[in-house]
């Protein structure tokens, strides 16, 4: 997914070029703006590698940004929980590639209607355009959720239901200024505080605890089995 980024900016890349063409010819002024353009696209649409900091369990941001909220919210959407909640303000300025905070696999994938407030206030989770992805892995089930704002119209999913995930792994992008908020498991240890500035796909932002799993079968059995003996 390095080049999918760029892909999904080759029409206004082309619209770009073509008025830069077009005013360089017959209004010199003008081209400068369509270059700047031109160059601030190619810019915005830059899809970095980066490499997740900590170990399995500890869960990195989805989003490049600033943290401007942290709290604990009734998740009745989805997964029908409390969870604490962390959202990402995106500038236009920031990277808008979004990535997987755990391993996983996406067993859940919905947009949802809504208006295009401006992402920095909390009410835009509720009423702007958004798409949520539930993602489950070993260390549990968490819910990221890509926002729209003002100037950002459109949400490019990149991953399907029923993919897996490597931490830190790319899943989709939404185009200019945005937010992103990520659900997680109530015992999670967060790392991160408000007004931190956060890499998609590097930066820790929670400690997960691995999920418990019951013993096998075979053994709850011989377990019993040796209790009545003795």
């Amino acid at each position: 997914m390095k080049n999918r980024a760029l892909s999904e900016a080759i029409w206004i890349l082309g619209t770009l070029a073509a008025g830069w063409l077009i005013s360089l010819a017959f209004f010199p002024v003008l081209s400068i703006l369509f270059a700047g353009l031109l160059l601030f696209t190619l810019y915005f649409f830059r899809n970095p590698e980066r490499v997740p900091n900590g170990d399995e369990n500890t869960a990195v941001s989805a989003a490049d940004g600033v943290v401007t909220t942290i709290d604990e919210v009734d998740e009745a959407e989805f997964l029908k929980t409390k969870m604490r909640r962390i959202g990402i303000f995106l500038s236009v300025f920031d990277v808008h590639v979004n990535r997987s905070p755990i391993a996983g696999e996406v067993t859940h994938s919905e947009p949802k209607p809504g208006g295009f407030h401006d992402a920095r206030d909390p009410q835009s989770s509720i009423l702007n355009q958004s798409r949520t992805w539930v993602i489950s892995g070993p260390v549990g089930t968490i819910l990221v959720k890509q926002i729209t704002g003002a100037i950002a119209r459109r949400i490019c999913p990149w991953a399907v239901v029923g993919d897996t995930l490597g931490r830190g792994e790319r899943f989709g992008m939404i185009r200019f200024g945005s937010r992103t908020e990520i659900f997680l498991p109530m015992d999670a240890e967060v790392l991160v505080k408000l007004g931190d500035r956060v890499r998609g796909g590097e930066t820790r932002i929670a400690k997960l605890s691995p999920q418990k799993n019951d013993p096998p079968e075979s053994q709850a059995v011989t377990h019993i089995f040796s209790s009545e003996i003795l």
